[in-house]
């Protein structure tokens, strides 16, 4: 078979076919590998490229593709769900999964204590997925990994009724003040003060009671969103022994107030749904109140965004969501009832002024944007997608 014209799909496809032994990867596969890590920078009229992203040279490409290629053959013989046969899955996997963890990798090892990688994206953005794509490769790699998302904090159910009694506006769970802010900076201090690598030192150490001092349990909150009828409540805590990696992700992770005269000047505009006074007041108050999470975003070492070209596609993608539970049976809302709840979230904080003020800030790493179809579109630095706007 000639192969001087595959893409890395369809390289990837046939090592998953067993076109080839995979021992015999060939010379030609790599160097056709390495072309592809490099041609973003030459399709691209900007500086805004995948391989500048992750730090990828003519000098180093050769070494990145083939610890990519090791990775990846690494996962074939791991049991799991995921849909390799999916060209979208495998696309993902090689341009954006796999060399982020290469990434976390590196970042970890210029710590002495754990990671803590934030992750904004909106709904449909494909959050979970990335976490369980991420654990299993760093597991690969040697590395204990936790997910917690920004849901595990919210408040309890009797909190929260409470707290809707003091402002019915708090329809739903999840705009900012429903959230145990001091829960999750004890829960994320006390993951950076883990030391997993350590850990097996202390296998050898002879004296139990060492061993008891040293290791600590962690308590990583979850959330049960099925309790009460759908609003919601604490479950049981998951017990770790600490991890290398957190992943945080949530809708609004790391986002920052913004100015009030900006916030003003956006609302003027009556950016939909948006649209009475007391909408416009809910706007303002949202804004206040992420001045409460600060303290919780300063514990990120990282941020990447998870960016829709167009923030409206949350929308679509939860209905269809939606549609695919339904249709197994299981209960779900009406295209209205999403319409609405996703409405909520947007005039609490609107995605196209928070998510884009946090993208032209200081504080994002890396920013992804996803198509309508889901496909990743571009990677890239934030800092290089500002200098390219």
């Amino acid at each position: 078979m000639d192969r001087s014209n595959l893409n890395p799909v369809e390289i990837l496809e046939a090592w998953i076919a067993g076109d080839r032994p995979l021992r015999k990867i060939s010379a030609d596969e790599l160097e056709l590998l390495a072309i592809w890590e490099l041609a973003d920078d030459v399709r691209s009229s900007s500086r805004a490229s995948r391989s500048r992203a992750f730090s990828i040279t003519p000098d180093n490409v050769a070494d990145v593709v083939r610890h990519k290629t090791d990775l990846f053959l690494s996962l074939l013989d791991e049991p799991h769900t995921f849909p390799l046969k999916s060209s979208f899955f495998l696309e993902t996997l090689w341009n954006l999964w796999l060399p982020l963890a290469m990434q976390l990798s590196t970042e970890k090892q210029s710590l002495k204590r754990p990671l803590i990688q934030g992750i904004l994206g909106g709904q449909g953005t494909g959050k979970t997925t990335l976490c369980q794509v991420l654990k299993l490769i760093l597991g690969k790699m040697g590395y204990s990994t936790v997910s917690i998302s920004l849901d595990d904090l919210y408040k309890t159910y009797a909190d929260r009724q409470q707290l809707q009694k003091a402002d019915p506006r708090l329809i739903w769970r999840g705009p900012p003040g429903t959230h145990d802010i001091d829960l999750g900076i004890s829960v994320l201090d006390n993951l950076r003060g883990s030391k997993t690598s350590e850990l097996a030192a202390v296998d050898n150490l002879k004296s139990d009671v060492l061993k008891t001092d040293i290791i600590k349990n962690i308590e990583i909150p979850r959330f049960d969103k099925s309790a009460y009828g759908g609003a919601g409540d604490r479950s049981q805590p998951e017990i770790i022994c600490g991890a290398d990696i957190v992943l945080f992700e949530g809708w609004f992770v790391g986002v920052n107030p913004v100015a009030d005269a900006r916030l003003n000047e956006f609302l003027a505009a009556a950016p939909f749904p948006i649209s009475t006074e007391c909408d416009c007041q809910f706007a303002r108050d949202m804004n206040a109140k992420l001045h409460d999470y600060l303290p919780l975003w300063n514990r990120l070492d990282r941020l990447m965004v998870l960016y829709p070209q167009d923030y409206r596609l949350s929308q679509v993608w939860r209905n269809q969501a939606e549609r695919e539970m339904i249709a197994q049976g299981k209960s779900g809302m009406s295209e209205s009832e999403i319409n609405r709840f996703v409405e909520y979230f947007w005039k609490a904080l609107h995605p196209e002024l928070f998510i884009k003020s946090t993208v032209e800030g200081d504080r994002v790493d890396l920013v992804v944007e996803i198509l309508g179809d889901r496909t990743v579109s571009k990677i890239c630095r934030a800092i290089d997608l500002k200098s390219s706007n």
